[in-house]
């Protein structure tokens, strides 16, 4: 049996870390076994629907690398692939109906006011279930008020003795009582199915072996096995995901800020980069590898090792990761990339493409940065207590003998490359018997004025050019001469 997953969205605005992790284990486990891959949109709430989701949709997956085998625009033989065409068709109408004629559905037409009577208080929450009411109702009275045009939804009957169990491929077993189990309505008074509803009929018509969604579905499940079941068609495996947690262990929300993939794009993470560490809230591999590819996932992905608790998404940890694929990025999409946060950050006429290598294994996104090369465009005013340094043995007055003597050196020198000045410095710790960070990091504090920089003393010399260079120098000069006057 060749397996079929899907990814069937709602367009309601932006994709959601949990909906991508959705899609990305669908993915997963349909190519780990040389299966499809399907994309269905959903939207039969109308109410929610987002203009402009459903781009985001295709964008979001195109940018992860989630290609798809059938879907809205590549039909495979099952479509449509859009909920509500397959509405319009009248495809969910006449399946209620068909489960209408075995006793399996029924309509109601209670109004508003009626089902809001029916709520109550239990242990402080509000519980609505429908008692129903219409079930009663005869074939008649039923034409009636269908002749009549009365408002109307089709509703499951399930029953409210004894118990449903179904399988989950993580979980195992599951039983809950029948008594837990509202009679879910199926059609809603628009003719638009219910997302429970459409999910049951369209997965069985497209074939669907494998269905991956987030574990708070787990109570929905049995309604779903009763309307297989009522109808007469296979049912699915079950893939349950965990809860994405912030790291106060909290269900992430949009207040967290990065709630979303396009939230982490634009916060400057790389796509490959947030797919995989996507892949790792709620699943581990049978190593201590964390990097991989789409390719790499999809070789070692096994949804048997899709954890149950509750997976933290770690902020620290995908500045890491992304960090590390910023390293492993080849040299010329690095500065491409990297252009218009260097061009917003410098405002000189400097060597960008130098300062881009000088930054590429130093940051972990790209905003990062600014900070890191703001000190190209001024000489910070920075306190002289940096030139002390424990390990390299400098304090203010070894620093100001050091940049006093090396000073004259560079202001004779025309060659500012980092090459020609590194070995002006060298030949200054060689005639000295000096170790070389005594005199590289006095030279580096006073180019820099900040306490880590992206490159050595004589790299960013070569950048800031001879004056400016000099003219920082001298600076550190002043300000170590004052403070030791």
């Amino acid at each position: 049996m060749k397996i079929r997953t899907r990814y069937a969205p709602s367009p309601t605005g932006r994709m959601h870390v949990g909906n991508l992790r959705t899609a990305l284990y669908a993915y997963l486990i349909a190519k780990h076994e040389g299966g499809d891959f399907i994309l269905r949109i959903e939207d039969t709430d109308q109410e929610r629907f987002f203009p402009g989701a459903v781009e985001i949709i295709y964008k979001t997956l195109a940018e992860a690398g989630l290609v798809y085998d059938e879907g809205p625009d590549k039909d495979g033989g099952v479509g449509p692939y859009v909920q509500s065409e397959r509405q319009k068709a009248g495809i969910y109408t006449r399946y209620a109906k068909e489960l209408i004629d075995k006793g399996e559905a029924y309509y109601c037409f209670c109004t508003p006011e009626r089902l809001e009577s029916l709520t109550q208080i239990v242990d402080g929450k509000e519980i609505n279930a429908y008692d129903k009411h219409c079930l009663g109702l005869s074939k008649e009275e039923v034409q009636k008020n269908l002749d009549a045009g009365m408002p109307y939804v089709i509703r499951q009957n399930n029953p409210r003795t004894g118990t449903t169990t179904f399988h989950d491929e993580l979980y195992g077993d599951i039983t809950f009582e029948n008594s837990e189990l509202d009679d879910m309505i199926l059609i809603k008074s628009d003719g638009f199915p219910t997302y429970n509803f459409a999910n049951v009929v369209d997965d069985h018509l497209m074939g669907i072996t494998h269905v991956v969604r987030g574990n708070e579905y787990l109570s929905s499940s049995p309604k779903y096995n009763r309307l297989y079941e009522a109808f007469g068609w296979d049912i699915p495996k079950y893939i349950h995901c965990p809860l994405i947690t912030d790291e106060d262990h909290h269900k992430l929300s949009k207040r967290s800020g990065h709630s979303s993939y396009e939230d982490l794009i634009e916060q400057g993470f790389l796509p490959e980069a947030v797919v995989n560490f996507v892949a790792l809230l709620g699943w581990s591999p049978d190593s201590d590898q964390e990097l991989f590819s789409l390719e790499g996932l999809v070789k070692e992905f096994d949804y048997s090792r899709i954890g149950k608790s509750p997976a933290v998404f770690d902020y620290a940890k995908l500045r890491w990761m992304n960090g590390e694929y910023l390293k492993a990025m080849d040299d010329e999409t690095f500065y491409k990339n990297a252009l218009p946060y260097l061009k917003d950050a410098i405002h000189k006429d400097l060597d960008l493409r130098k300062i881009a290598a000088m930054v590429k294994s130093r940051i972990e996104i790209y905003p990062d940065i600014n900070e890191i090369v703001d000190f190209f465009n001024e000489l910070p005013d920075y306190d002289t207590a940096m030139y002390t340094h424990r390990k390299m043995k400098t304090d203010s007055a070894s620093s100001l003998k050091v940049l006093e003597e090396v000073l004259p050196l560079f202001e004779a020198q025309d060659d500012y490359t980092n090459d020609a000045l590194y070995a002006t410095l060298k030949q200054y710790i060689d005639a000295n018997g000096c170790k070389n960070g005594y005199a590289l990091w006095p030279v580096r504090t006073a180019v820099s004025g900040k306490q880590t920089t992206p490159a050595g003393a004589t790299e960013i010399m070569e950048v800031l050019g001879k004056e400016e260079s000099l003219k920082r120098i001298r600076v550190g000069i002043q300000k170590l001469s004052k403070e030791l006057s």
